[in-house]
């Protein structure tokens, strides 16, 4: 299968650069220059991956990201000239799976696209049935076969790292877990000053499973040490 790419930056030159690694390492590559015309292709086209560039004129990408976020789930890397925390952070807000800043080695983008779509592949892949697959706390359902997330019985869409992180979390009700542990989980890789990221996802995941995110029921903080799902029974939650 060769996986589709959309490259959305504003200088033409920049996204074309990009296309050019992207094809050397196998992928196909298509080319936006504003935020509108990106979701347009990945309303009309099987898109598999977005690396979206933040500062452009008309549609910028973080409304862009916003956007595309209530209808699919596949992953963005941002792209952005500033390195401050606070962009970063907006830029996971908005929904974002990754954040690359300008200039930036093609060598790590490459990286990180091929870490991205592993990622994405095997959160919505075909993988073995098991009895093991449904974990359950409360009303909260998790059916990690499916790649499925329910509350009441209501669907919950999340982007991949959301699944990753609730899936975790969902699977170990009852353990506290620190912000290091969670991430090195979720995105198989060494933790480097992850609390800003989880904190972000965990804050949008709030967002979506919790009736009163700011009181919330399932997912949990446990001060000085990390976060934990709460494990309930359904005859617990009024």
């Amino acid at each position: 299968m060769t996986y589709r790419v959309l490259v959305c930056d504003d200088d033409p030159a920049i996204a074309r650069a990009i296309g050019i690694y992207l094809r050397s390492a196998g992928y196909e590559a298509l080319e936006a220059h504003d935020g509108l015309e990106a979701l347009e292709l990945c309303r009309s086209q099987t898109i598999h991956l977005v690396i979206m560039d933040i500062m452009m004129p008309g549609m910028d990408g973080m409304r862009a990201t916003e956007i595309l976020r209530q209808t699919q789930n596949i992953p963005v890397i941002m792209l952005s000239a500033k390195s401050e925390d606070v962009d970063k952070i907006d830029g996971l807000t908005v929904g974002a799976d990754d954040y690359v800043t300008k200039p930036f080695h093609p060598a790590e983008l490459m990286a990180r696209v091929k870490s991205q779509l592993r990622r994405y592949t095997a959160l919505g892949g075909i993988q073995k049935e098991s009895a093991d697959s449904v974990y359950r706390t409360g009303e909260l359902v998790v059916d990690d076969r499916a790649k499925t997330v329910t509350v009441d019985g209501e669907p919950v869409s999340l982007t991949p790292r959301e699944y990753g992180i609730l899936c975790f979390l969902t699977r170990h009700a009852g353990q506290v877990f620190s912000i290091s542990q969670i991430y090195e989980a979720v995105w198989n890789e060494p933790a480097y000053n992850p609390e800003n990221t989880v904190a972000v996802h965990i804050r949008r995941i709030r967002e979506k499973i919790e009736i009163n995110p700011k009181e919330p029921k399932y997912l949990k903080v446990v001060w000085g040490i990390g976060y934990k799902m709460e494990k309930l029974h359904p005859k617990q939650l009024g």
